[in-house]
């Protein structure tokens, strides 16, 4: 409707939080948010984007028909769910509104949510229910993101409360993949979940 692009549409927003703000896939009101909801989701969603939907070029090769992919929070692994093949009958399992808002575009795509306690920080839910869920399913691909990558102390994100399902998901998956930008390399947050050596690969823009 407006002539621009979604980054565009995003940036806008972000830059002007006493009007705007991101709740999943909406712009709502600032108003309408409670407290400081607005958070790094929307920063994060224009930053290094090329190089995150770059990796999930890379990453969508190990997305198979068929089968059970998680997929994590964040803004990277958005752009995987764009990739995935039009004609391919998956089952997608999140515990985001903006990874699931994606996934409702496609129609061969049967998606589980994982419920809980809403955090409007990174759009995500979490709780003992989101676990539970994660016991009764058959995951062949998890697609992980972390918001820095140590060589020494491994994978880390930003909010603790994405710890245990992180930690569960790789536990129960046939197999793992770690996707982010090269920026993200060298960088040590608050929350550790996962050394490397636990993921099959880690996917960057410039491959496996």
């Amino acid at each position: 409707l407006l002539g621009v692009s979604e980054m565009t549409i995003r940036r806008d927003v972000a830059d002007n939080p006493g009007q705007f703000a991101f709740l999943g896939g909406h712009i709502v009101p600032a108003s309408e948010i409670e407290g400081d909801a607005p958070y790094e989701l929307a920063r994060e969603a224009d930053s290094h984007a090329a190089a995150k939907r770059e990796a999930c070029v890379h990453a969508a090769r190990h997305i198979r028909p068929d089968e059970t992919i998680f997929i994590d929070c964040g803004t990277t692994l958005e752009y995987l769910v764009d990739l995935i093949p039009e004609n391919y009958s998956i089952t997608a399992v999140c515990y985001s509104l903006n990874v699931a808002e994606k996934l409702t575009r496609k129609p061969n795509v049967r998606i589980v949510m994982l419920g809980g306690v809403y955090h409007p920080s990174s759009a995500s839910f979490s709780g003992n229910s989101g676990l539970e869920t994660l016991d009764s399913l058959g995951i062949n691909v998890a697609f992980l993101s972390a918001a820095g990558v140590d060589p020494g102390r491994g994978a880390t994100c930003v909010h603790f409360h994405e710890v245990s399902v992180k930690q569960k998901v790789i536990s129960l998956a046939r197999e793992s993949h770690l996707v982010i930008d090269l920026s993200k390399i060298g960088k040590l947050k608050p929350a550790f979940f996962a050394p490397l050596h636990v993921f099959r690969s880690i996917i960057t823009e410039e491959g496996e």
